[in-house]
């Protein structure tokens, strides 16, 4: 399995991936999957911020991708981002996702981020809390009942995970 930055020919598979996991599952809070033009304007705004948004591909094809971007607009959250990994149906429990989520950690650290942050829907996600569970994240809080899906109320879990020195120094300048 490689891991590149993701580029515009590859919208066509991400734009499927999220597709499928608006209509049947939880991770996203979505109801309508948006289409190729809205995840190109969403991979530029996330790539102009200088931020990674990544594919895994094996022979060609894309498994899953991920991103991460800021976790709130006002400026004292500078230092906190939000990270967001879907996988192709079928690929999952391979390391795909695992891989994706080490891949932004190491990534967003060197560009002196310190808290990466993990908005989970549905808090029976075992997979995707487990995931993160197993790259460091700890789980600081759910959300009950946030959002309705699917015709029932849907939990949000929240997890946090420290970037570098984390809050244990004051940060530096943000790379580009």
């Amino acid at each position: 399995m490689d891991i590149r930055d993701a580029a515009p020919g590859d919208l066509p598979a991400i734009q499927e991936i999220y597709a499928h996991h608006v209509l049947h599952g939880l991770a996203s809070f979505e109801e309508t999957p948006p289409d190729v033009k809205e995840m190109r304007a969403r991979l530029s705004k996330v790539s102009s911020a200088g931020l990674p948004w990544i594919v895994a591909l094996e022979e060609g094809t894309v498994l899953g991708y991920g991103y991460c971007a800021p976790y709130r607009p006002r400026s004292a959250y500078r230092f906190a981002l939000e990270d967001s990994v879907y996988v192709r149906q079928g690929h999952h429990r391979k390391g795909v996702g695992r891989a994706l989520l080490e891949e932004l950690i190491r990534r967003c650290a060197q560009l002196g981020y310190r808290q990466l942050i993990a908005v989970i829907g549905d808090s029976a996600h075992a997979p995707s809390i487990g995931v993160h569970a197993a790259t460091g994240f700890v789980r600081v809080g759910t959300i009950r009942s946030v959002g309705f899906k699917f015709g029932r109320w849907v939990d949000t879990v929240i997890m946090q995970r420290p970037l570098a020195a984390g809050d244990g120094t004051l940060p530096g300048p943000l790379r580009p």
